[in-house]
């Protein structure tokens, strides 16, 4: 059994969560002034051209994430929903420990009541994955989920979810945007119920979604045999919607769980709440200061996983995605596809070829990686970025499940991390991964994507990094070129759909050979 989720209750009315009356009149104030000024917004802002990226939309609070264009996002996913013929299912609507973040819910759930639509509103904030959970266990027709992921502090967001628990499929979202683009100029006609109102009518619904979701999960482990394993394990939450759900399901016995950063901080203590180095290095040199077994790590909205040896090493995303996928094949006896993107690990072709197994590539980014998943029956599906969904679960990332598969992989073959990703290495690698992100000034990232595009389209390199080219491929979503030498390795071009940055990625079989090969990487992006 799993211990009752306690989550901190919120009030019914957002206005009321403000600090003082004169916030409230505030945001009455403000409310005023986008209707009386529809197409400058609060103050006369700029038009903010909403767009759904890789996973949702992000931008920064205050600038461009604003209530208006929240509110503008919720109508277009209940007109959705009603033309599908899902009000009275509903929509679940949850949201993570961001800056506002439960307000920002609040303020989505009074406009998709005021379509006659039933919302299913979360008491706390939660992991993602436990609000697509709820979207598949409620059968609603959709989720909405206020998160920005590992984005900045500064940033907020808006996912949406499919009535299967999955990310919002590309012909969802741009169904939505059809509706959002031209409501953005015309946020007047953005229709709404107050939020008490919609609650006595009965449009409006709390619950929490922890009791489900923690029920669902304890389902595919024997969690009284983590309890009794007598591990010391360090748990990185990164001040996020994690916070107290690894306790519940592994501690209480002879295991030791060290959770970390367990209070909600907006700032997240400086960083990017992403469970990669500089990010978790505290945690990194906490793992052998405990003489603990395994470190495992999450993202603020819990939906991806991080990983480190019990030397407090870090293990790439690639390499954790392998172990999983061996750990499907070996432990639980799983024969399915597997799915990856773009720049994930040939690791994964290589226990593919090994096993039998297809693999399927698909461009980054779950909206395409959770329908693959479900066309092809794939057992699992990955990003680089630390996203992993399985299919006895959903069809969607998870990043406590994807960690509690590895520490079972450790349990069941009694082995340490170290140990395990050496025979790995010995049978599908070797592999040395590196990612490097260049920053854009948000304001010109639209002219400086032309250029680079222009640079990669017509990029044709014989060499990079001391090797032959062989092949060269134009991502299918056209933002990136991926590029593959002779010996296997690869170096990745792609430009991010949620931020205004560049990602360079390279994956060799020399951990020398990384640094030149990103740095020639770098160089076509800069124009060198």
């Amino acid at each position: 059994m799993v211990a009752a989720h306690q989550p901190r209750p919120v009030t019914s009315r957002y206005p009321r969560l403000l600090a003082s009356e004169g916030g409230r009149r505030e945001l009455a104030h403000a409310d005023a002034r986008a209707s009386r000024n529809p197409r400058g917004g609060y103050g006369g802002r700029h038009p903010v051209n909403i767009v759904f990226g890789t996973d949702g939309w992000r931008a920064r609070i205050a600038e461009d994430y604003t209530f208006e264009a929240v509110r503008v996002c919720a109508q277009s996913v209940a007109e959705w929903v009603v033309r599908n013929g899902g009000a009275d299912r509903g929509v679940v609507i949850g949201y993570d420990r961001r800056f506002a973040s439960e307000h920002f819910a609040a303020a989505a759930a009074e406009v998709v009541a005021a379509h006659d639509v039933n919302v299913h509103l979360s008491t706390a904030a939660a992991p993602t994955q436990s609000f697509s959970w709820a979207t598949m266990r409620r059968k609603a027709k959709a989720g909405i989920v206020i998160t920005a992921s590992h984005n900045p502090w500064t940033d907020n967001g808006f996912k949406v979810k499919a009535e299967t628990g999955a990310a919002a499929a590309p012909a969802m979202l741009k169904e939505l945007e059809a509706v959002i683009h031209p409501l953005e100029n015309h946020p007047e006609k953005v229709r709404r119920m107050p939020f008490d109102e919609a609650k006595k009518k009965g449009r409006i619904e709390l619950f929490d979604p922890a009791p489900d979701y923690l029920a669902h999960v304890a389902e595919l482990f024997d969690l009284d045999a983590f309890r009794s394993a007598g591990y010391t394990v360090v748990c990185e939450t990164l001040f996020g919607s994690a916070s107290g759900y690894f306790p519940k399901l592994i501690g209480g016995g002879t295991t030791k769980v060290v959770e970390l950063h367990a209070e909600r901080n907006p700032y997240f203590g400086g960083v990017n709440p992403e469970p990669i180095p500089p990010n978790i290095d505290e945690f990194l040199r906490r793992i052998p200061a405990e003489r603990a077994d395994v470190g495992l790590a999450v993202d603020g909205d819990a939906d991806r996983a991080g990983l480190a040896d019990e030397k407090g090493n870090f293990v790439t995303t690639l390499t954790l995605y392998a172990l999983l996928m061996w750990y499907l094949l070996e432990i639980r006896g799983l024969r399915k596809p597997v799915v990856k993107t773009v720049n994930m690990t040939s690791m994964i072709d290589r226990l593919g070829s090994k096993f039998g197994v297809e693999v399927y590539e698909v461009p980054v980014g779950f909206k395409y990686i959770g329908p693959k998943m479900q066309e092809t029956g794939a057992m699992m599906g990955g990003e680089e970025s630390g996203g992993f969904g399985f299919a006895m679960h959903l069809p969607e990332r998870d990043g406590i499940v994807a960690d509690l598969f590895f520490l079972d992989f450790m349990l069941k073959t009694k082995k340490s991390p170290s140990t395990l990703i050496a025979e790995l290495m010995r049978m599908v690698g070797p592999s040395h991964y590196m990612r490097r992100d260049l920053h854009f000034d948000a304001a010109s990232y639209e002219k400086e994507k032309l250029r680079i595009m222009s640079a990669l389209r017509s990029a044709a390199p014989e060499k990079l990094g001391g090797h032959p080219v062989v092949r060269i491929v134009q991502l299918d979503t056209k933002d990136g070129a991926k590029f593959f030498l002779d010996d296997g390795s690869w170096l990745l071009i792609r430009l991010s759909g949620t931020e205004p940055l560049v990602r360079v990625y390279a994956e060799t079989k020399e951990e020398r050979e990384l640094s030149p090969l990103l740095d020639a990487g770098e160089a076509m992006v800069r124009g060198a």
